[in-house]
């Protein structure tokens, strides 16, 4: 049985500012700016007013938070896990946290193959997860730099399937008829409600006290040049 619990999920790991209501696995709003920009800041709570009002939910009608986890912008993920941890501690609700590269592969469901969802990091590196038609992890979270060898040995076995912005750089160096590229997906909350829903439902709940995103890799600030 899945749980009619009412989750609001937000989805701050890549340029998409992402919020989407769920009850159950029924979307009930979703709201999103997949623009270039970093608008985070500016809309994210805006976004979360709007989509409750759209759902018909007030704040106190929710029964867990669920936030995208990373890796992604280390500012846009600081941003979304604040904004969530905020609203558990406000309104005494559980927090789930959803890994971003599977919420990511959950936009394209395969029968054969893997998905290889990836974010552009700097130059040619990716971080990117390979996973499985179930949705599981068979290829650990990394930074990956990509070369012609690159996700070789699942190249060999089949379809491969590259997911995000990061599969944009992969397309000149990753030339064997099994890679096919999807670079229009991004990470969005749509898929976050439906991965919740399946934690709320094992109780796989973080602590928001101590809960961090995976940033993967140490924030690197870098001076503006004059």
């Amino acid at each position: 049985m899945w749980p009619m619990a009412k989750i609001i999920n937000l989805e701050t790991a890549s340029t998409n500012c992402s919020v989407s209501v769920y009850r159950g696995t029924e979307l009930l709003s979703l709201r999103e700016d997949p623009s270039p920009r970093y608008t985070h800041g500016e809309l994210l709570h805006v976004f979360m007013d709007q989509a409750m009002d759209e759902a018909g939910l007030s704040w106190e009608d929710l029964d867990a938070v669920s936030v995208s986890k990373g890796p992604g912008s280390y500012t846009g993920l600081r941003i979304g896990v604040a904004a969530a941890k905020g609203l558990c501690f406000a309104l005494d609700l559980p927090l789930i946290a959803i890994p971003t590269l599977q919420s990511l592969a959950a936009q394209l469901p395969i029968e054969t193959g893997v998905t290889i969802p990836m974010l552009d990091a700097r130059r040619m590196e990716v971080y990117a997860a390979v996973y499985d038609s179930d949705l599981q992890e068979t290829g650990p979270t990394r930074a990956e730099i990509i070369t012609a060898d690159s996700f070789a040995e699942w190249r060999a076995m089949g379809p491969v399937h590259l997911l995000g912005n990061g599969a944009e750089k992969c397309r000149e160096v990753l030339t064997h008829s099994n890679f096919h590229f999807h670079a229009e997906l991004q990470p969005s909350a749509r898929e976050l409600g439906l991965l919740a829903a399946t934690k709320f439902s094992a109780g796989e709940f973080e602590d928001s006290a101590y809960f961090e995103p995976f940033y993967l890799k140490d924030f690197i600030a870098h001076k503006k040049k004059p």
